[in-house]
């Protein structure tokens, strides 16, 4: 699988698109969402100096049917609201590949991530490329299985012992020299190590298990 970010030029119609060049300082981000019927329900914020101005200006903005405010304080705006343009949803539901929230709107342009295959990715290159709109790929990483596999722990514990030459052979450091280096006790670190590698050794006879 591969993650890329992609910065891309909104549409001029857009509530989000004339309100972010309104408010060129300043940040929408899109923190979750959904379509429904005939329009979407989103919580979002603004962080600008004139936050207030801005959710002013999307609570009078046609395409917004009504607006929540959560939270406030200065810089920053948390709100609930109704939107009836779901161009967004539409987008993604061409590409087949999820968006992953937050979704950034500065100026006039929006950012987000997307994960899929090569093909996937490939495929929503050459939509953008027939696109009047402008874009850019921000950033392209390759994801393997393993990346959700381990938890934060597990993988910060086997890279230490792949660096300290735990799995050397001959070996290099003992598993008490290894609890040293990472400022843990010996125990934790066994029961750290031998979840990881069961957990990697699952992965390649049967497949990825990361229960």
């Amino acid at each position: 699988m591969i993650s890329a970010g992609f910065r891309i030029q909104l549409p001029e119609h857009l509530w989000v698109s004339e309100l972010s060049r309104e408010f060129p300082a300043g940040e929408f981000r899109l923190l979750s969402g959904y379509k429904l019927d005939d329009h979407a329900l989103e919580l979002g914020e603004v962080v600008a100096d004139s936050a207030g101005e801005a959710v002013a200006a999307m609570r009078s903005h046609p395409a917004i049917r009504s607006y929540e405010l959560l939270e406030s304080e200065p810089g920053r705006a948390l709100g609930k609201y109704e939107t009836t343009q779901t161009d967004l949803y539409e987008f993604a539901e061409h590409s087949t590949l999820a968006i992953e929230f937050p979704v950034v709107v500065r100026n006039g342009w929006y950012s987000f991530d997307l994960t899929g295959t090569r093909e996937e990715l490939d495929d929503l290159r050459s939509v953008l490329e027939a696109s009047p709109l402008s874009y850019e790929l921000e950033s392209l990483v390759s994801r393997t299985e393993t990346d959700s596999l381990l938890t934060e722990r597990q993988r910060e514990v086997l890279e230490t012992a792949v660096r300290e030459g735990y799995y050397a052979v001959p070996r290099e450091c003992t598993l008490t020299d290894l609890a040293d280096a990472l400022g843990v006790d010996k125990s934790s670190v066994s029961t750290t190590l031998r979840r990881g590698e069961a957990k990697l050794v699952r992965s390649a006879l049967v497949g990825p298990d990361t229960a």
